[in-house]
């Protein structure tokens, strides 16, 4: 079995790493550079960084805060918000990203999923999907969570394994921030329906959050925010735990 990754994310708005609840109240977490430096240095399996506001905001991805970030950690790197071309991952790669994240440029043109996976690879291509329940409904959003589509999450997760994506990061913006768990009923289908690595990402709140996303989730990795920027939660800790309940991690 393949070890299960754990993946601190760093939710950038203004050049800050911020943290909210259900997609709002966003509160500061801190330099990006710092953190990023922080988790590579305490044995995080990958990082990502998204950019949140840059979609909403019409802009693209911070480019040079990238590069100061690539610069100070040696782990794969996920870089997403406000891509939606090729020029935006070329750039992207060239300032340190290992790997992009595509969420709303993808549902509004589903052919970018196949262009990025012709041009880069499919391993350097993932596509987040963040969905909330809706009338018993796992409903596709985008824009930060902002605007509903008719879009069903299993539907999407199917289109998006067939167009080539690599990965899939799963939020469910009903568990974002709660630290409540993982949307783990809806991972587990998930996992079980694609053959593609999914990302749990959404309602870390303790270890055995992570221990239950792995067990009963059946997801390849694990990401979170705040448990780790406000120190809830050591990795180093946390892989032990995983470890002693015999679950294959990178010690």
């Amino acid at each position: 079995m393949l070890a299960k990754r754990i993946i601190p994310c760093l939710d950038i708005k203004d050049g800050r790493t911020v943290k909210g609840i259900n997609f709002v109240d966003l509160r500061d977490a801190g330099d990006p550079v710092e953190l990023a430096e922080i988790y590579s240095r305490e044995g995080a399996d990958e990082l990502v960084f998204l950019d949140i506001s840059a979609t909403e905001q019409k802009r693209k991805t911070l480019a040079d805060l990238v590069y100061r970030v690539g610069e100070k950690i040696n782990i794969p790197f996920t870089v997403g918000g406000g891509i939606s071309s090729v020029e935006d991952v070329d750039i992207l790669l060239q300032n340190g990203a290992d790997k992009v994240s595509i969420n709303s440029s993808a549902v509004k043109n589903p052919q970018l999923i196949n262009d990025l996976v012709a041009k880069f690879g499919s391993q350097c291509i993932v596509v987040a999907i963040d969905a909330k329940q809706i009338d018993g409904k796992w409903t596709v959003h985008l824009v930060g969570g902002k605007v509903p589509t008719e879009l069903n999450l299993f539907d999407w997760a199917k289109e998006v394994e067939q167009r080539g994506a690599g990965e899939i990061l799963f939020t469910s913006m009903d568990h974002d921030g709660t630290k409540d768990g993982f949307a783990n009923e809806a991972l587990a289908r998930l996992s079980t329906e694609r053959n593609i690595p999914i990302i749990a990402s959404g309602g870390a709140g303790n270890m055995q959050d992570f221990t239950d996303t792995f067990i009963e989730g059946k997801a390849d990795a694990a990401l979170a925010a705040s448990v780790f920027h406000f120190k809830e939660i050591k990795i180093k800790d946390l892989k032990v735990e995983l470890a002693e309940k015999g679950i294959p991690v990178r010690l």
